[in-house]
């Protein structure tokens, strides 16, 4: 029986068609694509240039409620609802972001779905796929040598060495990165420094290489992203170093989006991965648009919560490339739902309709955030095993009585057979043409007022309260003409809140701006809340822990 197969089982005994078939089922020839393998592609930049003048399909955004330990499987309600949208002969593409490393030989696990709703190869995609994580981390340290190198051979940029705000990364959690020092040795071996590092997810070149439109793109927004300060403390530029070409170049086939597919062969453009909670969490501008001029329809997805990927996609995203979702499908268990409501993961797998009323708070919340940006949304429960039957009519009961559209979805176990029902609603809703979406702030506004806009409107908090030091950041960033940027806010996804021990609803609550970091390149200011790193830790049981490989070079443990 399924429900005793692991997803890396299920995903082995899969049988996946040549990425060529993939391609030809959304018009795509044999030049179209750079292949990586039998079952994995680059499509071309010539030939994204050339479907430009196609009209755009219709996007489908997924969200969730916050996350818990329990599981919520955003990504394989993403991939069901793309196979059930294909069922329905609905000519789909599903598009999602790469995962990284850290998160999957830690504790999150990878991003390619679960049970009969994965994409494949699922594999490739969690370790190497075809290397774009790696050319981001190339491209990044490249950057730091090139800075390292300028102090060392004359520093003709009067650049501050104490206050260089570039970092050097890697695609693992290794808290022991965090703080270092550079240089040591003597005067050959470069000019001694603080220095540091970010998981690659969080570098800005991530996030550059998320929102680029083409190559030319890329090289500029390289060009504008600020390294470090000058002695009089002004800002200096990947462009007064001179070395936008160099890294762009490190990254140009990287900029490519990937395809691949699901277990029921839908085609999937998987393709970048910043963190939702430090950085946009949204897979890259260009699969999404080049997916929306290939397709009817587009699935994709955004990290973590709507207080989180679905906040930035709409404000950071889909602001710079210029479309909207038609819809939003917000994600939900029953067993989060109750560890909302107080209950621990150990108590869980019993029934208690009590938690699960008290949690539905959250999920409140969402729906509030998504309505206020005027788009229409269906609630899709995951079921598990563990749900009783009282435990869902009571959510559905529940829903009904508050006019909130819902919909069962099993696609864990049945693939896209699973999600016919949610698919059949969301085109109900976007039918219904009740989309009046519009942002909560103009980007005119002040960043410490746009910082309590979302905060109010999406956090449900009450105010925010800024450092000495994030104070003097906003004061010097609007005089530096920043002021316009969108805020991309580094926050837990645990909680609405900066505590990631506040779950459910909390309210009467203040966020805690602690640092603001400038990402010109990516083209939005980072506010770090709370005790928010870039640079994650392992757990005490690493997933790791848990992988091997056979000797027909077979992975073991991967989910």
């Amino acid at each position: 029986m399924s429900e005793f197969k692991s997803d890396i089982e299920i995903a082995q005994e899969s049988e996946l068609l040549p990425i060529q078939s993939i391609a030809d089922r959304i018009g795509l020839s044999i030049n179209d694509i750079d292949y990586f393998g039998k079952y994995k592609a680059k499509i071309t930049y010539e030939k994204i240039r050339d479907i430009q003048k196609n009209k755009d399909g219709k996007i489908i955004l997924v969200t969730s409620i916050n996350p818990t330990a329990a599981g919520e499987g955003k990504s394989t309600v993403t991939v069901g609802l793309g196979d059930a949208l294909s069922r329905l002969d609905k000519k789909t593409i599903i598009a999602l972001r790469e995962p990284s490393l850290g998160p999957t030989m830690g504790m999150k696990g990878g991003a390619t779905g679960g049970g009969y709703a994965q994409v494949l190869p699922m594999e490739d995609i969690n370790l190497h796929f075809t290397g774009d994580l790696h050319a981001i981390t190339t491209a990044n340290n490249a950057l730091s040598a090139l800075i390292d190198n300028h102090l060392h051979q004359g520093n003709q940029l009067n650049i501050d060495q104490r206050r260089i705000v570039w970092k050097r990364a890697v695609d693992l959690n290794d808290r022991a990165l965090r703080e270092i020092i550079v240089g040591l040795g003597g005067h050959a071996q470069g000019v001694p420094r603080q220095d540091g590092f970010d998981i690659t997810v969080a570098s800005e070149i991530m996030a550059v290489l998320c929102l680029s439109t083409d190559l030319s793109d890329l090289k500029h927004r390289i060009s504008r992203m600020v390294i470090a300060y000058t002695i009089n403390k002004q800002p200096v530029t990947v462009k007064d170093l001179g070395v936008e070409g160099a890294i762009t170049l490190l990254l140009k086939d990287a900029l490519k989006p990937n395809l691949v597919q699901t277990i029921e062969h839908t085609p999937a453009i998987v393709h970048g991965g910043p963190f939702a909670n430090i950085a946009h969490g949204c897979n890259s501008v260009m699969a999404t648009r080049t997916a929306a001029k290939l397709a009817d329809y587009v699935v994709t997805e955004a990290g973590f919560g709507a207080d989180l990927g679905a906040e930035k996609f709409l404000h950071i995203k889909s602001r710079s490339a210029g479309f909207q979702p038609e819809a939003v499908v917000i994600v939900a268990t029953i067993r989060a739902i109750k560890m909302h409501g107080g209950l621990s993961k150990d108590e869980l797998n019993h029934e208690n309709i009590f938690a699960l009323e008290k949690g539905l708070g959250n999920l409140v919340k969402h729906i509030d955030t998504v309505t206020q940006f005027g788009l229409p949304y269906v609630v899709a429960i995951n079921r598990f095993s563990s749900d009783t039957d009282a435990e869902i009519s009571v959510f559905e009961k529940w829903c009904e009585q508050n006019n909130i559209p819902v919909s069962l979805t099993e696609v864990w176990a049945k693939g896209g057979a699973g999600a016919i029902d949610l698919a059949e609603r969301v085109l109900r809703e976007i039918d219904n043409n009740q989309n009046t979406f519009s942002y909560l702030y103009d980007l005119h506004t002040s960043l410490d007022e746009k910082m309590k806009i979302i905060v109010q409107k999406v956090y449900g908090g009450k105010d925010v309260e800024f450092s000495v030091k994030a104070l003097k950041q906003i004061q010097e960033f609007e005089e530096f003409g920043w002021g316009a940027l969108p805020v991309c806010m580094a926050k837990t996804q645990y909680s609405l809140s900066d505590d990631p021990q506040k779950l459910g609803r909390p309210s009467n609550f203040t966020i805690h701006v602690r640092e603001l970091k400038p990402k010109l390149g990516a083209g939005f200011i980072v506010a770090l809340t709370g005790d928010m790193m870039t640079m994650p830790g392992l757990p005490k049981q690493p997933a790791a822990y848990q992988m091997n490989v056979d000797e027909n070079g077979m992975a073991i443990g991967l989910f």
